[in-house]
């Protein structure tokens, strides 16, 4: 699952993530399951919305890792 993520063109972070969504670019997100639900929940229901695939990593780290970034990442959106 994750291994998609290493190889796309993807945004990361909860602005850039909703930014992608709202311009149409957006085709898949990813969402870490120990990440703030305050910050997810709105994402995750415009994801719902526009008919873009979500997609859950196992915590922040793991998904940061598939993003090339050395700290958590809650969210990333494959642009």
């Amino acid at each position: 699952m994750l291994e998609e993520l290493k190889q796309a063109q993807k945004v990361m972070g909860s602005k850039q993530a909703r930014r992608a969504l709202r311009d149409g670019r957006a085709k898949k997100i990813y969402i870490a399951r120990d990440a703030d639900p305050r910050i997810l929940q709105p994402l995750v229901q415009e994801a719902v919305r526009a008919g873009v695939r979500v997609e859950q990593a196992e915590n922040m780290k793991l998904l940061g890792e598939a993003c090339g970034i050395a700290v958590g990442a809650a969210i990333a959106a494959v642009v």
